[in-house]
């Protein structure tokens, strides 16, 4: 995950760090605990935009811990099982207007899975990543394109 963030920093967008007790509040609100990708993440920067400045309407703005919020609620304006399930979370705001989600409720080796959220068919989804910092890396070399899209 190091060699991520550091790419990350050197040529990409980064906000500031959280801090831990940001983490710890965020936490406290979402009722869920980072995965050990996620909390590196954080730590590291509150959320990031990949390949332009946030103004440019950058392909992947990756969420603030303030930003990230049970998927439904973004997705549909209800918090109602008939609108996906309450373990998924967005975490990545992509400039076409869907997010990728995490579902916290499902670890998979002590990681969350990201999945794909298409607007026009939420609350069907389709996992991309099994993990955060797989996630990361792919989209890292994806030179700005949607990486589960072209494979």
């Amino acid at each position: 995950m190091q060699h991520l963030l550091a790419e990350v920093s050197a040529h990409h967008f980064p906000n500031p760090s959280a801090t831990a007790d940001q983490v710890d509040s965020f936490e406290s609100r979402v009722g869920w605990q980072l995965d050990s990708d996620m909390r590196a993440f954080y730590l590291h920067c509150d959320g990031a935009t990949l390949f332009a400045p946030r103004e440019r309407a950058p392909n992947y703005r990756i969420l603030s811990l303030a930003e990230i919020e049970r998927a439904r609620i973004t997705m549909r304006h209800e918090d109602s099982d008939t609108y996906g399930s309450a373990s998924w979370y967005t975490l990545l705001y992509l400039q076409d207007g869907d997010y990728v989600l995490v579902d916290v409720g499902h670890p998979v080796d002590g990681r969350y899975v990201l999945l794909d959220a298409f607007h026009e068919t939420y609350p069907a989804v389709e996992q991309i990543a099994a993990s955060f910092s797989e996630f990361l890396a792919k989209a890292l070399a994806s030179g700005n394109a949607y990486f589960w899209l072209t494979e």
